[in-house]
């Protein structure tokens, strides 16, 4: 029976270490050390169509009536803004990616705590790691390693869709840099005919101004 049972869980076991090693990616732990003035910001390329769940926090050791007040900004790649929230010292945002980049979440310490800084823990969740599986499992009855096999399973759909948008990314690149060197080429070609043209012309115009001049 115990042979049995380690057969069984085995499987189990596997999905967990794999599905946690897939998962892994997709949530990013930030401690941010705010400075007393300016902005402390932080960056993400993101694909498009991928749900992002951030929560933060100011993380202070003294009494709970000296805790900083801060602000939070987060914007797409286009400048949109996605969550400001002001005067707070906890959060959480939420938003489906429409645009592909860099998303940026920036936070300062607001003015009126300007004498010291501040440090805030963001806990940043990308993709199926924002996924809320509890509800999954809920609302599909699934649990154990049926659970954990969902969780692979959207975990390799996701890796492929990212295969796929960097495989997109690098066919423009190479687009770009190919259009780049075929005009740069054009430019050393026309830069050569001008160059070879202007002494052409120097030449002609010496020639005439020496034989008006009788030297040759």
């Amino acid at each position: 029976m115990r042979l049995r049972d380690a057969v069984i869980r085995r499987p189990a076991v596997v999905a967990l270490l794999l599905c946690n090693m897939l998962l892994a990616p997709g949530v990013t732990a930030l401690w941010l050390n705010l400075p007393a003035s300016g902005t402390k910001c932080v960056s993400e390329e993101i694909q498009p169509n991928v749900v992002v769940l951030a929560d933060y926090a100011v993380v202070h050791e003294g009494p709970a009536d000296g805790l900083p007040i801060i602000s939070a900004k987060v914007t797409s790649p286009y400048g949109n803004t996605l969550h400001h929230k002001e005067h707070v010292t906890a959060g959480q945002f939420a938003f489906t990616t429409t645009e592909a980049g860099n998303y940026l979440a920036c936070f300062w310490i607001d003015s009126g705590d300007k004498g010291v800084g501040a440090s805030v823990s963001l806990d940043w969740k990308i993709g199926i790691a924002a996924k809320d599986w509890d509800s999954v499992a809920k609302k599909d009855k699934i649990e154990g390693v049926e659970l954990e096999l969902t969780k692979l399973e959207a975990a390799v759909q996701a890796i492929h869709a990212n295969l796929l948008y960097l495989k997109s990314r690098e066919a423009e690149m190479r687009e770009v840099s190919e259009r780049t060197n075929a005009r740069v080429a054009w430019f050393s070609i026309m830069s050569l005919s001008v160059c070879i043209v202007v002494s052409m012309l120097q030449l002609w115009h010496l020639k005439g101004y020496f034989q008006k001049k009788k030297l040759i």
